[in-house]
């Protein structure tokens, strides 16, 4: 495994994060995997070398905060491993229990710590804007948590780029924690943070930490149509059918198909190899829920496209309004 450096800070990460939304109470959904099923791939991953867990406190209600910090504290030296977690999602029906208000900012992070086991949080993210809170509220409460030490690098998630300038902006002229990490939707049949997010990351050194690189399972050809598939999760997904619904998306499926065939790799490696060469990626998100899957992921790393491949892959691509991820994006995750 190698290291690379996590945008501008001075954190070293492994190639691939661990997302743990699939670890935690299947009550929840019934894809999750639950604590004691959980536990190889956390072992798995450690030993294979990533160091890098991505979760959220909304994930299993926060389950997954308590699986991820039990088998990490297990397997892991603390010193060694960068945890991350997201607040934003409702986490009951209060009307506090949610959203990006200082009070639910402070309240969640002292929970999500309880629940990790963790002094202190490495990199803590808001899982999406929360318009109803004044974004100096939100930048203020973020900064205290990291000058009172419960979280060392606080991170962004889903939304525009000139959102994100915003915020960056008004951390400056404030000397406020400024954001080091954006968590965004990116991958070969979802290509529209090409244009402005993913420059002004690059240019602003921000890190840039995917999620749904398969694009939730097309890429590896696990879903012939977008909520289709012989797996619990894409006949039960649902978000699937809100993100690719472009007519060149089985068009970018087959160019995947074809490369992988070329190099003798799953689709699933080469989609994920094509994520990594991206100039401005850090490390994708993945998400896996069998063992196979994991070491697949892990191999990826092995995998060269020449530029060729490159052009292959990317030629289908057709572009598209971008997808809408606000707050309604999350709420299936309620």
């Amino acid at each position: 495994m190698e290291y690379v450096q996590l945008g501008s800070t001075g954190q070293q990460v492994s190639q691939l994060c661990l997302g743990c939304m699939s670890y935690g109470s299947p009550d929840w959904r019934p894809w999750v995997l639950d604590s004691d099923t959980a536990e190889p791939f956390f072992r798995n991953a450690v030993e294979a070398g990533i160091n890098f867990f991505d979760t959220a406190d909304v994930y299993s209600v926060g389950e997954s905060e308590v699986v991820t910090g039990k088998w990490l504290a297990e397997f892991a030296k603390r010193d060694e491993v960068v945890i991350a977690t997201k607040v934003f999602g409702p986490m009951g029906d209060g009307p506090n229990m949610g959203g990006l208000s200082r009070k639910h900012i402070q309240q969640a992070c002292e929970a999500s710590l309880r629940r990790l086991g963790v002094d202190t949080i490495d990199l803590y993210q808001i899982h999406r804007l929360d318009a109803r809170t004044p974004p100096e509220e939100v930048l203020v409460a973020l900064d205290h948590l990291v000058t009172a030490g419960k979280v060392r690098y606080i991170g962004a998630s889903s939304m525009y780029a000139w959102e994100l300038m915003k915020l960056l902006s008004l951390s400056e002229r404030n000397g406020w924690a400024r954001f080091a990490t954006m968590q965004d939707h990116y991958n070969l049949v979802y290509r529209e943070e090409e244009r402005e997010m993913h420059p002004l990351c690059s240019h602003e050194g921000i890190g840039v930490i995917p999620w749904s690189p398969l694009a939730r399972g097309l890429l590896a050809g696990t879903r012939p149509n977008v909520g289709e598939g012989k797996t619990t999760r894409a006949t039960t997904d649902g978000i699937d059918q809100l993100l690719y619904t472009s007519d060149g998306d089985a068009a970018v499926v087959d160019a995947v198909r074809s490369v992988a065939q070329r190099h003798e790799r799953s689709m699933a490696q080469i989609a994920l190899a094509w994520v990594r060469h991206k100039p401005a990626v850090t490390a994708p998100i993945i998400g896996v829920t069998k063992l196979a899957q994991l070491d697949e992921a892990i191999t990826s790393l092995d995998v060269e496209l020449s530029d060729e491949d490159i052009a292959e892959l990317e030629a289908p691509y057709v572009v598209r309004a971008p997808a809408e991820l606000g707050p309604a994006s999350l709420r299936s995750l309620r």
